[in-house]
């Protein structure tokens, strides 16, 4: 694949902001429609190069360039297989929708279309970079357009959120860039495909490989987020605008998962074999953590937020059980928890703009005045509680089956008895919160209160589409993803 192709997929957006910033004086509706623009092409060519992924040889798409003086190890090098390319459409695919979930915002429209670009670039560069410098840059380069776009456009204490969000980003990113120049250091290289290849621990490292995969960890722990690292996470959802929490749960969050994986254990797997017993029993506080301190919010978005935590656990159980088929499921479950949460992101934004409330107690009754997004509401909940037939139940199915099979470490078996346990709380959680919002007598202040208009339920029904495809037929995304995780014989 021609180096071209990939970076237009990455870059399209990035070009969409950079016509956006060219147009004088242009009217909200052409901001807009430039953004759809940009970001449509960018999906239609990724779906394309799903589509022609060739399934029986399991390579990498690529492409590499000189970038940096010949003197330098370091090459503009994209590249994406059978890991990345399912992450790269899901980013194409919230890319698009945020624009048409964004399509009412009326403030400073230009510089928030220029940002929410810039962002999808940045993510969609994480899953499409094949030099861990690279990697590095574009990990950085979502921070910005984050940042501006919670403490601009976000609501209540949007400042405090933005801010904690960059001190937790950048305490990470020192310590992965401090373990990505160690390992350039020991190598002499920056290029994945190089290092995969290697035998590190026949390498004399300027640290303990040990610490190298530990300083690197602790970066896509953060953005994972992993308890005890999460505490970032409840405040930028919560405070952030609603198309901004789409792409931040749907698409920022698996920058970390996705790390893992293709780093953490593609480079470093005897040292994941040895850490493993620790960091899955982390990824069951995780799940059980999250689970029950969802159950004590009664803000929808902090609601919903918490429940990252519980089910990116699932994400890091699935990938330190070790086996094919666990990290097949994690990374299943990265590309349907992109799906659900963030339909039920964009629901709950929904319900805020007609009711303007999305507190538990003022809340009640609403399927009798907006039933489509009380039907659309309840069927991303069902999904993230993972109701057969919805890509949540395919992608927790296949980590609990592959942890429990696994024989990496003497607890696996435990631990994920403990995770399957934690489905009672998560389905407890989820009952409560659509009973509370829909199913209790209607309150007469949401008398006349509209339902979806036609442009929301595009993109709602779009997301539902999404979800029951890969619920009914999830081999769609694992054929492709199991030809990208590691085989580490578990």
């Amino acid at each position: 694949m021609e180096l071209t192709y990939l970076s237009a997929i990455v870059f399209l957006p990035a070009l969409g902001a950079v016509v956006i910033s060219l147009l004088s004086q242009p009217s909200p509706r052409l901001v807009r429609f430039v953004a759809a623009f940009f970001t449509l092409v960018s999906l239609v060519f990724s779906l394309r190069l799903f589509a022609a992924f060739d399934r029986s040889a399991g390579g990498w798409y690529e492409g590499n360039a000189g970038w940096l003086p010949a003197s330098l190890p370091v090459n503009f090098h994209l590249g994406v297989d059978g890991l990345s390319l399912p992450l790269v459409v899901l980013t194409g695919f919230l890319g698009f929708l945020v624009v048409l979930i964004s399509w009412k915002v009326e403030l400073r429209v230009k510089e928030y279309f220029i940002w929410l670009l810039l962002l999808e670039t940045g993510i969609m560069g994480v899953f499409a970079s094949a030099d861990l410098l690279l990697f590095f840059l574009f990990w950085e380069v979502e921070l910005i357009p984050m940042y501006l776009l919670i403490s601009i456009w976000g609501s209540g204490r949007k400042e405090y959120s933005a801010i904690k969000f960059v001190v937790f980003t950048l305490f990470g990113s020192a310590f992965m860039l401090a373990g990505i120049l160690a390992l350039y250091f020991s190598t002499g290289t920056f290029n994945l495909h190089e290092l995969a290849a290697m035998d590190l621990g026949g390498v004399s490292t300027v640290l303990p490989l040990t610490a190298i995969f530990l300083f690197i960890f602790l970066a896509f722990a953060v953005k994972l987020p992993m308890f005890p690292l999460h505490t970032w996470l409840p405040d930028a959802h919560t405070d952030a605008p609603t198309a901004v929490s789409v792409i931040l749960a749907g698409a920022l969050l698996k920058m970390g998962g996705y790390g893992i994986i293709r780093i953490n254990v593609g480079l470093f797997p005897q040292v994941a074999r040895d850490l493993a017993p620790y960091i899955a029993a982390l990824a069951v506080v995780s799940i059980i953590y999250g689970a029950a301190i969802t159950i004590r919010q009664k803000d929808l978005k902090r609601m919903i937020a918490y429940s990252s935590v519980s089910h990116m656990g699932y994400v890091l159980l699935g990938v330190f059980a070790l086996s094919q088929i666990s990290m097949t499921g994690a990374a299943l479950q990265m590309v349907s928890h992109g799906f659900v949460t963030g339909l039920l992101f964009a629901m709950v934004g929904l319900v805020y703009d007609k009711t303007h409330n999305r507190n538990l107690d003022f809340l009640g009754g609403l399927a009798r005045q907006m039933p489509v997004i009380a039907v659309v509401f309840t069927i991303a909940g069902l999904a993230s509680l993972g109701l057969p037939g919805t890509s949540g139940f395919a992608a927790e199915v296949i980590v609990f089956l592959g942890s429990f099979s696994s024989t990496a470490f003497e607890a696996v078996r435990l631990y994920t008895v403990l995770g399957v346990g934690a489905i009672v709380l998560t389905a407890g959680y989820i009952l409560w919160m659509l009973q509370r919002t829909f199913y209790t007598e209607p309150l007469e202040k949401y008398d006349g209160v509209p339902d979806a208009d036609a442009l929301e339920k595009v993109s709602i029904f779009t997301f539902v589409a999404a979800i029951m495809v890969i619920g009914i037929y999830p081999g769609l995304v694992t054929d492709v993803l199991k030809l990208g995780v590691p085989a580490l014989g578990f």
